[in-house]
């Protein structure tokens, strides 16, 4: 009954700031006016991370996760998950992805695909310093769409999902520890939850990488990614069918 009041509570206060964000009262100067857009819109927003992170913890606490690691969790607090959009923030601003994933409120990022994502991330000494999230399919579709069409996915398999914001704080040459119990977790819940294909962008120069995978296909190339001025590869990849390198590299 919480849940359904607070939920409540939050459209009656997305649609009372939705109406008043365009009015001005026309005896005030015009900066009063500029000033209470703003304070709206930053109201508006706010009220955004709370549904976000409403209703993630709620999709997060019905999947099935089960980890032999310590260092692999499914978020299921909101300090998690504000950790986890800080992170995300703080690795798109040093690459220079923010264009393409900008930040929501400055230094959180998230969107609506959070809503209805299994959101994992790694976590060593008691820092959050890799994450990714699987966006089941829903009617706002996935966000690689704007890019591509997964209709003939939908039209082959019943559950779709894409793989995204895959972030990892420390880059380094080879296999770091973060990536590896990321896939890990992937994998994991690939398997035991209703899902029957995963679709993910990845840069050109890390096909041959995810080529080791096994169930992997390139479905689409594509000459940049949105404001990501790089070659990019669209794949469906079936974590079932997991090759004996990746049995070996990440689940061993």
């Amino acid at each position: 009954m919480i849940n359904v009041n607070k939920n409540s509570a939050l459209t009656q206060l997305k649609e009372m700031v939705s109406m008043n964000l365009n009015r001005k009262l026309d005896y005030m100067p015009e900066a009063f006016n500029k000033e209470q857009e703003n304070a709206l819109r930053m109201f508006q927003q706010r009220i955004f991370l709370e549904e976000v992170i409403d209703e993630s913890i709620s999709f997060n606490k019905k999947m099935n996760f089960e980890s032999g690691d310590k260092n692999i969790y499914l978020t299921n607090t909101a300090e998690e998950l504000i950790e986890v959009y800080q992170l995300r923030s703080d690795v798109y601003t040093e690459i220079g992805y923010q264009d393409e994933f900008p930040d929501t409120i400055e230094g959180l990022n998230f969107d609506k695909y959070d809503k209805n994502s299994a959101i994992l991330y790694y976590k060593n000494n008691n820092t959050i310093t890799g994450t990714t999230r699987l966006i089941y399919d829903s009617k706002e579709k996935l966000p690689s769409e704007a890019k591509f069409s997964f209709d003939g996915m939908r039209a082959k398999y019943n559950t779709i999902g894409e793989l995204s914001r895959l972030i990892v704080k420390n880059e380094s040459k080879g296999l770091s520890l973060e990536f590896k119990y990321l896939m890990q977790g992937i994998h994991n819940l690939f398997l035991n939850n209703e899902i029957d294909i995963t679709l993910l962008g990845i840069k050109k120069e890390h096909y041959k990488l995810y080529t080791k995978f096994g169930g992997s296909e390139i479905i689409k190339e594509l000459d940049k990614y949105g404001e990501i001025d790089l070659p990019f590869l669209i794949l469906s990849w079936n974590p079932s069918e997991a090759s004996r390198f990746f049995k070996k590299a990440f689940l061993s």
